[in-house]
């Protein structure tokens, strides 16, 4: 075995990424080796290539990859949950001066981890790992979903929506979902309801919907004034809005005049602080639970790209094109 990997590096803010040559990491305690099968690509990770991200910390030269999916090569002191040739998946790096998955080895906090889903590839499993978990966050752990809540995603379309609407499937509670008009059919295959946000208002469907009370859980995927939405839609004194991209300046007065009450999402906290690892392998071990039953579906592109393509993926992901997540194949299995 050489010393050395293949890895795509970001040299510097706004510049193509570099394939170069690494050394192999070694793990330490409480950590495993993994052999990358595939990273999926995440808008974050091309906002970080183009320095819009300093939220994520994470300082250039820098391999990125947030979502990683591989085989356990070597395993560290202090782990037991895991050991060499276990199929594991997770939000691994790429973020807080953490490698990322765009490497063909990374060393990754045992934690973070979880075994992969038996019953799909690799492949697929690394198109999970942020947006379940940021789904997961606002839906079961700040908003306690439950069965026969009403519950409105708003951006039922994109990756985080889309596990959103599931997992509150899942969760036994009736699901509605804004998007554009051509996003009604994929919401409507989840088993949501689709609104069209271009052609109605707030008001005629909380009306429609919800007789004017209200939902009992709103999702805000989109941020801006999707989130001042998210608060006239949301149901009075029991209501709980949650957001993945409430970093704006918003009034609170229709949420407080409700009663209704608010809580954000920064699925990143425990790779920049190192806090609440373990509750991120947690959630993908109920993810993989999920996907087993046939709870949770996987949606990827249809376009293929090896690690030396990088470039061309991010491109596609950019020029709007990507049908699904965008996974890189880093190696064969």
């Amino acid at each position: 075995m050489s010393d050395t990997m293949n890895a795509v590096v970001a040299e510097q803010i706004d510049a193509p990424l570099e394939s170069i040559q690494l050394p192999i990491p070694m793990p330490g305690p409480g950590q495993v080796r993994v052999k990358v099968v595939a990273s999926g690509v995440n808008p974050l990770d091309i906002k970080i290539s183009s320095g819009k991200a300093p939220h994520a910390q994470h300082p250039f030269p820098a391999v990125l990859g947030l979502d990683s999916a591989g085989i356990v090569d070597l395993v560290g002191s202090r782990v037991d949950q895991f050991q060499p040739g276990d199929r594991v998946y997770g939000l691994t790096g790429g973020v807080g001066g953490h490698q990322g998955s765009l490497a063909e080895y990374q060393v990754v906090d045992a934690d973070l981890l979880a075994k992969a889903p038996e019953s799909i590839s690799l492949r697929e499993a690394a198109s999970i790992p942020l947006i379940f978990i940021t789904a997961w966050e606002g839906l079961v752990d700040r908003a306690r979903v439950s069965k026969g809540q009403k519950v409105l995603v708003h951006g039922g379309a994109g990756g985080v929506g889309r596990m959103a609407i599931q997992i509150a499937r899942a969760h036994g509670a009736d699901v509605y979902a804004t998007g554009r008009d051509r996003d009604a059919n994929p919401i409507r295959e989840l088993g949501a309801t689709p609104i069209n946000f271009e052609a109605t208002t707030v008001e005629a469907y909380v009306n429609q919907y919800t007789d004017g009370e209200g939902f009992d859980i709103v999702y805000d995927t989109v941020g801006s004034e999707v989130l001042d939405n998210a608060f006239k839609a949301v149901k009075a004194y029991t209501g709980h809005v949650v957001s993945c991209l409430g970093w704006g300046t918003h009034s609170l007065a229709p949420l407080s005049f409700k009663g209704a009450t608010y809580s954000g999402v920064f699925t990143l906290m425990p790779l920049l602080t190192g806090k609440a690892r373990a509750h991120h392998g947690e959630i993908m071990r109920q993810a993989a639970k999920l996907v087993d039953s046939g709870q949770i579906g996987v949606f990827q592109d249809s376009s293929r790209f090896g690690l030396s393509q990088i470039n061309q993926a991010y491109q596609h992901v950019i020029a709007g094109l990507a049908r699904g997540k965008v996974v890189i194949d880093v190696a064969d299995v």
